[in-house]
């Protein structure tokens, strides 16, 4: 059986699981209460509108419907329990989640796909690192990346003490010296800044994820959880990718620069110490247009006034879900991804980050993407840091301008999550049978 065939099975077994919960809850409700089972959905109702409020609002209001969501759902199963109905609607509950997982397997995308090409490459001779000792906690001294690097060739230098460090003018100067490759060992920002000077060099960048989240090196498929890994770039098992570098006023990017909203909440102090209260916090006048400049978006000729957020990415992400837009399938296509929002109330703007709807949400790619405003300077997120830059401000890409290196044996990139859809399931489980009767 092909893979298609696979699939098309798996979405069959999720629309009959789903079809079994759903006469499960309507037996339930005709012979033990249908009182209760309305109750039920007033309560999701419930805990799902205060969930939206909670975003929108602050204050007492907020912590308000904070305790609702968090007090409702317990009553609720008292109330249940009370009337026996919990393990009836448990087993719905269960039959409907496995229904959920067939499908998830029936939208996977096949695997293999989407790997880039690779080069076999031999070791460098004199490769130059950059490590960030404060990046991700401390990983530089944790997992002791000096001691490892230099025990394998590289030379090392460390970031630290006071004033500013030019970390692009260190990596020129190796380059000047001899150095015939460039490390990073250190967050997304640092890792764009040393990657720009690769680029324009033609020399390749080695990648260590010593960072806090590390998006790029998830994207190269590399270990996050053990950074060490990423040195065996610097022997003779490693390989070497061609990717693209997106530019932001001049700037090399390798993940995404953000304007709107995301961009407002990295400017504001105390970000980098609670990501999420300081979110939380600007969320509600981000939403109502309080606060933040008015943008306009321009890609391939199309304009788009006044959205809320937008997105312009190294490569399109994939857009499961919008609020982690989570990671880029290649990173070789020569296009940027760009990705703008305009919600009118918190319930649309949340709807979107669950990926419940796309009412508001526009995504394209481009060679090019111009955002302008009003105001003479915005704020905007470079790969995660919070910068100031004067409009209009023109984003582009650089066909597979950075060699990377990197091990062959890594963990590689993750499945892609799939894009779900009730009806993608219903095409899929009538496809197969549809081409066999061709």
């Amino acid at each position: 059986m092909t893979g298609s065939g696979r699939r098309a099975w798996w979405a069959r077994l999720a629309l009959v699981l789903a079809a079994l919960a759903l006469l499960g809850l309507v037996l339930v409700a005709a012979t033990r209460a249908l009182w209760l089972l309305l109750v039920v959905a007033l309560a999701v109702v419930v805990v799902v509108g205060a969930g939206y409020s909670f975003l929108a609002l602050r204050g007492w209001r907020r912590t308000v419907c904070l305790v609702v969501v968090l007090a409702v759902p317990p009553g609720l199963v008292v109330l249940l329990a009370l009337n026996g109905l919990v393990l009836p609607l448990l087993t719905c509950a269960a039959v409907l989640v496995l229904a959920v997982g067939a499908g998830r397997v029936a939208l996977t995308p096949e695997a293999g796909a989407e790997r880039m090409p690779e080069r076999v490459v031999p070791p460098p001779r004199h490769p130059f690192i950059v490590m960030n000792p404060r990046s991700g906690g401390g990983k530089v001294a944790r997992f002791d990346l000096r001691a490892k690097a230099e025990a394998l060739g590289a030379e090392v230098v460390v970031l630290g003490g006071p004033g500013f460090v030019d970390v692009a003018e260190l990596a020129r100067q190796a380059v000047a010296r001899g150095a015939d490759l460039l490390g990073v060992a250190g967050g997304d920002g640092t890792q764009a800044l040393v990657a720009g000077v690769a680029a324009d060099l033609d020399v390749p960048l080695v990648v260590i994820s010593a960072g806090t989240r590390n998006h790029f090196a998830l994207d190269l498929g590399l270990d996050r959880d053990d950074p060490s890994r990423c040195l065996t770039a610097l022997g003779a098992d490693a390989v070497e990718l061609r990717v693209d570098l997106g530019v932001i006023a001049g700037r090399a990017f390798v993940n995404n620069a953000s304007f709107g909203a995301y961009a407002v909440a990295v400017q504001t102090p105390g970000y980098r110490e609670d990501k999420a209260r300081t979110t939380l916090d600007v969320l509600p006048d981000l939403l109502n247009g309080a606060r933040g400049p008015g943008l306009r978006v321009e890609v391939d000729g199309k304009v788009a006034h006044h959205p809320q957020a937008v997105l312009v990415s190294d490569n399109p992400y994939g857009l499961g879900d919008l609020a982690g837009l989570g990671r880029r399938p290649r990173l070789d296509t020569g296009r940027l991804g760009v990705v703008w929002v305009t919600a009118a109330s918190a319930r649309q703007a949340v709807g979107m980050l669950r990926g419940a709807t796309r009412h508001g949400l526009v995504a394209r790619t481009a060679r090019e993407v111009l955002v302008s405003s009003e105001a003479p300077e915005i704020p905007v997120g470079i790969d995660g840091e919070p910068v100031v830059v004067p409009t209009p401000v023109r984003c582009t890409v650089r066909p597979k301008a950075l060699r990377v290196r990197v091990p062959r044996d890594r963990p590689g990139v993750p499945p892609r999550r799939p894009v779900w859809g009730w009806a993608q399931l219903v095409h899929l489980a009538a496809s197969s049978r549809r081409g066999g009767r061709r």
